[in-house]
């Protein structure tokens, strides 16, 4: 049902030239994911400072941009220390994608198209991991952006249970003019804050199998799961996104750096760059990188709900700071005052439970 043609097959020219491209913006390994309310610029600019070589925009919603200049200026800034960047869309509709695309590509080093995104509202709005379904339409999509844009266009996705028409979809979506290809190595149905180990041999198997850039994505929680993730996967770049967010000094190889200073350099940022940022979007932040102190300190995630300026949020984060310095020193809150943790690591101040997401990457 699904026929896989070997590699060898596709149009020389355009493998050549997605290669030509993913040199020109420096063959980045280090990747910020797209994610909502939280790649926003101000966040992009900090990671960079710490070893991310390109970062994706939050997800867009095609229509809601191509609609709304309020939607816009709210969901897309940039500047010229922002690059590489990739805006990111969702959507089903060739022409309001395209048409969505046109409005920054002129900004942008690539566009992205949003194929991965397992969450209801994707299922609701047939867009993401749900167009699975729809092979002919992810091809006219992939399609329509390749032809019309005049950066080239990226896509991320989830894989199938089954590896056979995980490689045909793949296939398909080089074939249909994809330059760069992003993996996500879990099912759409692996979700929630329990989602399952990704699975880095079914991504292996796509590098393999394509001819154009693979980055990879899942099962990233320190520096060592970068290491091992790039070597196991054989994939031209890794993207990150929970980690990065809890800690968005990940790729600076780093494990000292001191969480509190990330948070009040975010906000310099913020005031900086981007002043318009929502508060929404810093609060989000801010609870993810302070998330052990929150769990253990309800006034401290007061603090931070009540907070709507930079000033309010740097209080914020002062109080958390002093309030830890004070604490009986023990060996996995130090760990998490310095920012370390990873997969082999245990902070007794969050317990055996996840972390409550407030960004769903996509």
């Amino acid at each position: 049902m699904f026929h896989v043609v070997g590699p060898g097959t596709s149009n020389m020219g355009h493998v050549q030239r997605a290669w030509d491209h993913f040199r020109a913006v420096g063959s980045p390994r280090f990747l910020c994911a797209p994610m909502v309310d939280a790649s926003e610029l101000a966040f992009r600019l900090l990671v960079r400072r710490y070893g991310v070589q390109l970062a994706y925009t939050p997800m867009l919603h095609s229509l809601n941009f191509l609609q709304s200049p309020k939607y816009r200026d709210e969901h897309f800034t940039t500047c010229a220390l922002d690059r590489p960047v990739v805006a990111q869309f969702c959507g089903n509709d060739p022409t309001t994608l395209v048409a969505a695309a046109k409005l920054v590509e002129s900004q942008v080093d690539a566009v992205d198209l949003n194929l991965g995104c397992p969450q209801n509202i994707a299922r609701r709005g047939r867009y993401g991991a749900f167009l699975q379904d729809d092979w002919d339409l992810v091809q006219r999509l992939v399609s329509a952006l390749s032809t019309h844009c005049s950066v080239p266009v990226w896509c991320k996705i989830r894989v199938f249970p089954d590896e056979h028409k995980t490689l045909a979809y793949a296939k398909l979506i080089q074939d249909a003019g994809c330059s760069v290809l992003a993996v996500h190595g879990r099912t759409r149905d692996q979700k929630g804050n329990d989602p399952g180990p990704a699975n880095w041999t079914m991504i292996r198997r796509i590098k393999e199998h394509l001819e154009i850039p693979v980055l990879m994505n899942g099962n990233i929680q320190s520096w060592a799961d970068v290491q091992r993730g790039l070597a196991e996967t054989r994939c031209d770049g890794v993207l990150a996104a929970d980690r990065l967010l809890a800690y968005p000094a990940l790729f600076s190889g780093r494990e000292d750096n001191c969480i509190y200073a990330l948070a009040r350099e975010y906000l310099g940022i913020v005031e900086q760059y981007d002043p318009q940022t929502p508060a929404r979007m810093i609060r989000g932040h801010l609870f993810r990188m302070l998330n052990a102190d929150i769990r253990r300190d309800e006034d401290l995630r007061e603090r931070l709900l009540g907070a709507h300026s930079v000033q309010g949020f740097a209080e914020a984060v002062l109080i958390a700071q002093r309030r830890a310095a004070e604490m009986p020193v023990v060996a996995a809150p130090l760990e998490r005052v310095h920012g370390l943790g990873g997969s082999s690591r245990v902070d007794v101040s969050r317990g055996a439970s996840q972390p409550q997401t407030y960004a769903r990457p996509v």
